[in-house]
């Protein structure tokens, strides 16, 4: 798998498939070995270029060296004042603006997971034209009155989150497939999932990563009022049973991108279900196609 320069860091992408190019964000503290191959063989079936990465400060892209101390994240998630961080969500942003001016794609249809899902709105708010479609999953505004944690996942954030990682091999796979089944819906596929935090665990051991990427989504500013200026169609998917980012998150979403549409899933936690992926597949497959169809009337003025 290749690397690519940008913005002063190193960025570890994948691509399979060809087409329209479509770019994959993942969420926080989450490598790209997680997208589902379901998924992503799914979306190269279907005609797209799909390409991913690992955001700064996981997986094989570049870290920052910098220890956060577990306090100031603390001090950062109940306080409503902005949080000082090395960077912002924007900065991300800019980031995958940055691998796609590489790739020379000059623009793409956008699909983002958790954290990912704000890194693709800032995108599409600063880089309209550089974003086709936009999909937002399993995400929130900014707004930190809706999509928050349930009350229940407190201590279980503070567990996984904001608690040392085991230093022993086995013991950190078993915090992550804890951390991975805390937050997934009754779909819950324990064996994919450990072979999954196996393989993140030995490609990327830093243990302070997931707490830069949580400062760096405190201190990024409430997005929905620059949410109402995008005009790319835009998809929000969300499941009733997510307890990491209540479904208010994907409804507040959808309410503030004019002209979106708004999936839910019953059965679907902060994960992919996969009895759920040929539905989301199809969902963002016409998503992308609106993009196409009002391409066509200014194409032909």
């Amino acid at each position: 798998m290749p690397d690519a320069e940008v913005n002063g860091i190193r960025l570890h992408y994948d691509e399979q498939g060809a087409g329209e190019p479509m770019l994959l964000i993942m969420g926080l503290a989450t490598q790209m070995i997680a997208w589902p191959p379901p998924f992503l063989d799914g979306l190269a079936a279907s005609g797209f270029r799909v390409i991913r990465f690992d955001n700064r400060d996981i997986g094989l892209s570049t870290k920052s060296e910098s220890v956060p101390q577990r306090k100031d994240v603390l001090r950062s998630m109940a306080s409503s004042r902005l949080a000082k961080s090395e960077y912002s969500l924007q900065d991300m942003a800019a980031d995958a603006a940055g691998l796609l001016d590489h790739l020379q794609v000059p623009a793409a249809h956008v699909v983002g997971l958790s954290m990912g899902g704000m890194i693709a709105q800032e995108l599409a708010i600063d880089c309209p034209h550089r974003v086709l479609s936009l999909c937002s999953i399993m995400s929130n505004t900014g707004n930190r009155r809706q999509g928050r944690p349930a009350t229940s996942m407190y201590p279980e954030l503070r567990r996984t989150m904001l608690s040392p990682r085991p230093a022993d091999r086995d013991g950190a796979i078993e915090a992550g497939v804890a951390a991975w089944r805390a937050i997934s819906g009754p779909q819950f596929e324990e064996a994919e999932v450990r072979a999954m935090i196996t393989a993140a665990i030995e490609r990327d051991p830093d243990p302070y990563g997931r707490l830069r990427q949580l400062l760096a989504i405190q201190a990024s500013p409430d997005r929905t009022p620059r949410l109402a200026g995008l005009r790319m169609p835009a998809l929000v998917i969300h499941g009733l049973a997510d307890k990491l980012v209540l479904p208010s998150g994907g409804i507040a979403t959808a309410r503030a991108i004019p002209g979106s549409r708004l999936l839910m899933f019953p059965d679907m936690g902060h994960d992919l279900p996969r009895n759920r992926i040929p539905e989301i597949l199809e969902a963002i497959t016409r998503n992308a196609a609106r993009a196409r169809q009002a391409a066509v009337p200014a194409a032909s003025a």
